[in-house]
C-alpha cells in the first residue's frame, strides 16, 4: 500500500508530486529505513564477511539508524512541547525545521555509530545533511547532498576499498546527478544506480567473489535509499530477491583483500571530543597499527572505530588526542575461533546504571547492558543483549520505568525468533538486583518469573540526585545543584547536604518496615557515606540488615533499596 508523500507537492495530472524533503519527510525517512533493516538485518548478518567476517553489520546498521531515528524523534517532540507551552499553533502545525531534522538525524547516527559499516553509514547521513541543512531538499539538493555524501565517506575511510559500501554510495550519487527530473525522480535513479552497484561487488571483490555474496553494508545502504524512496514518493520499491551466485574465481580484476585470516584481533569503537588539530594526528597514528580505520564526524565531536591488535593502545592515543568516552572493544579472535555454544536454557539480561553494577549483576550471571548517565539503551540494543545471551528462556529487567515500552519493543523482537522472552517491569536497579538475587535457573520458567517479580516488587527503592536547573517537584521547588532525595519516583526532600538528604530519605522508607536495606554508591558519593548510613541504620533501626555496593560511575551518587 502506498503512503501519502511527504514535502511540498505540485499538481501533475491530478496528483500530488513531491518536489522537497521536509522534516516530516526525515521523519519518515528513519522510520522506514528502520523498519527495513529490521526486515533485512538477519539476511546482511549472514553475508558479513568483509571487512571481518563477524556476521553483525545488519545489526550495527539497525542500531546506528535507531539512534538516528530516536534523535529526529526527540526534535519533533521537543518541538511540540514548546510551541504547546506557547499556544504557536500554527508553528506546531507546520512542525520543525528540515534543518533541525537532518542535523539530529546526522548527530543521532554519529553517537550511535555501530562497527564499520555503522559508522560509514553515519558519515553518508551527515555528508547529506550538511548539504540538506544549508540548501534544502529539492532535487537539486537532494542530488548535491548525496554526492557530499559519498565523498565525505570515501574521506573518513583512511584506506577506500572498491566493492563496499563506498562504492554504492558512490554509484547512488553519479545516477542521481544524470537525472534531471524532480525529487522523486533523483531519490528513485540513486536508489537504482545503489541497486546496480550492489550486484557488481562480488567482482570487484576478491572475498564477496569467493563467498558469493554482495557487501553487506553496501545491502543495507540500499535499504536505506529503499526507505528514502518512499519517504519522498509515497511508494514502496519493489523487493528484489537476489539469487546467490556461484563463487567467482579470484582473478586479476578482482582484487585481492587483506586482513581476513589472520587480521587483528580487537575492534575499538569509541566517541571522541576533539579539535581537527588532534583528530589528524590520532589518524596518522592509529592508520600506523592498526587497520579499517575510519573516523567521522566533525566540530569537535568525532566517532572513531579502528581494528588493532593492542585494544589499550587505540583508547590511549584517543585520550592524548581528546576525550574519549563510550569505549566499545569487540574481541574478533574470540569469535573466530570459539566452536558454536549450545544454547541455554535459561537467561537473565539487566539493565545497569554503571559498571559497578555491571560486573556485580555479570557475577550472578547476568547478560548486562550498560545505560551510561543520559544514553538510554534503544530497543536495538537491548535486543541484541537478549540475542547475546544465547538461551531459549530470558528474564529481562529493565531497572528503569522510562525503559518500559522500550523494553516491550526488544521483548517482542526476539520473541519472534523462536526466544521465549519475560520482561519483568523493575523500576530501579535495587529492585533488579532482589529479582536476581531470587532467580533459580532449575525451576520452572513461570515459577522463577513470578519469584523474579514478587521481589522486585517487594522493593522499594529510594535514589539521590543533583538537580540540574530549577524546576517544580512535589516537595517545592528546587534550584540547580540542590540535593534531590526521591522515593519511588517521586522527590520527598530538598536539601544542601547529600549525607542529611540521604539519612531522610532512609528513615521515610524504614517507616514503613523493612528488612534489607541495598545502597549502590556512585563515584561521586562521599567515602564515609556508606558507613555513615549503616551505623545510623544499627542504631535507629533495630533488626534491619543492610549491604553495600560500588556503583561506579552511574547517574545518581546513591540508590537506596528497602525489602
Amino acid at each position: 500500500m502506498a503512503r501519502l508523500p511527504c514535502g511540498s507537492t505540485r499538481s501533475q495530472g491530478g496528483r500530488q508530486v513531491p518536489q522537497t524533503l521536509d522534516a516530516v519527510a526525515v521523519r519518515t525517512w528513519c522510520s522506514l529505513a528502520l523498519e527495513a533493516l529490521g526486515r533485512a538485518r538477519e539476511e546482511i548478518d549472514a553475508i558479513n564477511v568483509y571487512p571481518v567476517a563477524d556476521g553483525d553489520t545488519g545489526t550495527n546498521l539497525y542500531l546506528t539508524v535507531e539512534s538516528a531515528a530516536q534523535a529526529v524523534e526527540a526534535v519533533f517532540t521537543a518541538h511540540e512541547t514548546v510551541t504547546g507551552t506557547d499556544g504557536a499553533r500554527a508553528a506546531q502545525a507546520s512542525g520543525p525545521a528540515l534543518a533541525d531534522a537532518v542535523r539530529a538525524m546526522a548527530h543521532g547516527a554519529l553517537i550511535g555509530a555501530r562497527g564499520n559499516s555503522g559508522t560509514i553509514l553515519a558519515q553518508l547521513l551527515r555528508g547529506m545533511a550538511q548539504v540538506l541543512s544549508d540548501r534544502g531538499a529539492d532535487a537539486e539538493g537532494l542530488r548535491r547532498g548525496l554526492r557530499r555524501a559519498a565523498e565525505s565517506a570515501y574521506q573518513a575511510v583512511a584506506h577506500p576499498v572498491e566493492g563496499t559500501v563506498l562504492t554504492v554510495a558512490t554509484a547512488a550519487a553519479d545516477a542521481a546527478e544524470r537525472t534531471g527530473g524532480d525529487a522523486t525522480e533523483v531519490v528513485r535513479a540513486a536508489y537504482e544506480g545503489a541497486r546496480t552497484a550492489l550486484e557488481a561487488t562480488p567482482r570487484q571483490l576478491a572475498v564477496l567473489g569467493r563467498a558469493g555474496v554482495v557487501d553487506a553494508g553496501g545491502r543495507g545502504l540500499v535499504a536505506v535509499l529503499g526507505a528514502l524512496v518512499e519517504a519522498v514518493s509515497g511508494e514502496a520499491v519493489a523487493v528484489h530477491k537476489r539469487q546467490a551466485p556461484a563463487p567467482l574465481p579470484v582473478t586479476d580484476d578482482c582484487p585481492a583483500d587483506a586482513g581476513q585470516e589472520g587480521g587483528p584481533a580487537f575492534e575499538v569503537i569509541y566517541l571522541l571530543e576533539a579539535d581537527d588539530a588532534a583528530v589528524a594526528r590520532l589518524r596518522t597514528r592509529l592508520d600506523g597499527f592498526g587497520d579499517s580505520l575510519v573516523v567521522v564526524g566533525g566540530d569537535g565531536l568525532w566517532n572513531v572505530h579502528v581494528h588493532v591488535d593492542d585494544a589499550g593502545a587505540a583508547v590511549e592515543a584517543g585520550v592524548e588526542a581528546g576525550r574519549p568516552y563510550r569505549i566499545r572493544i569487540t574481541h574478533f579472535a574470540a569469535d573466530r575461533v570459539a566452536p558454536p555454544r549450545e544454547r541455554a536454557q535459561r537467561a537473565v539480561v539487566a539493565v545497569v546504571p554503571g559498571e559497578g553494577l555491571a560486573g556485580l549483576c555479570a557475577e550472578a550471571g547476568a547478560t548486562t547492558v550498560l545505560a551510561r548517565p543520559g544514553e538510554p539503551p534503544a530497543s536495538g540494543e537491548l535486543a541484541e543483549a537478549i540475542r547475546r545471551a544465547h538461551a531459549r528462556e530470558v528474564v529481562l529487567l529493565p531497572n528503569d520505568a522510562d525503559l518500559r515500552h522500550t523494553a516491550a519493543a526488544a521483548a517482542e523482537q526476539v520473541r519472534t525468533e523462536g526466544v521465549r522472552v519475560a520482561l519483568i517491569p523493575t523500576r530501579a536497579a535495587v529492585q533488579g538486583i532482589a529479582a536476581l538475587a531470587v532467580h533459580e535457573p532449575d525451576r520452572r520458567f513461570d515459577e522463577d518469573v513470578v519469584a523474579m517479580t514478587s521481589a522486585a516488587g517487594a522493593t522499594r527503592y529510594g535514589e539521590l540526585t543533583i538537580a540540574e536547573r530549577q524546576s517544580w517537584t512535589m516537595a517545592g521547588i528546587c534550584q540547580a545543584g540542590d540535593v534531590l532525595g526521591l522515593i519511588d519516583g517521586d522527590v520527598v526532600v530538598i536539601g544542601s547536604d547529600l549525607t542529611a538528604a540521604a539519612r531522610t530519605v532512609l528513615d521515610r522508607m524504614l517507616a514503613a518496615g523493612g528488612e534489607m536495606v541495598t545502597l549502590v554508591l556512585g563515584e561521586e558519593a562521599p567515602a564515609d557515606l556508606a558507613e555513615y548510613l549503616a551505623a545510623h541504620v544499627r542504631e535507629s533501626h533495630l533488626a534491619v540488615d543492610t549491604v553495600t555496593y560500588d556503583g561506579g560511575r552511574q547517574s545518581s551518587p546513591l540508590l537506596i533499596g528497602v525489602e
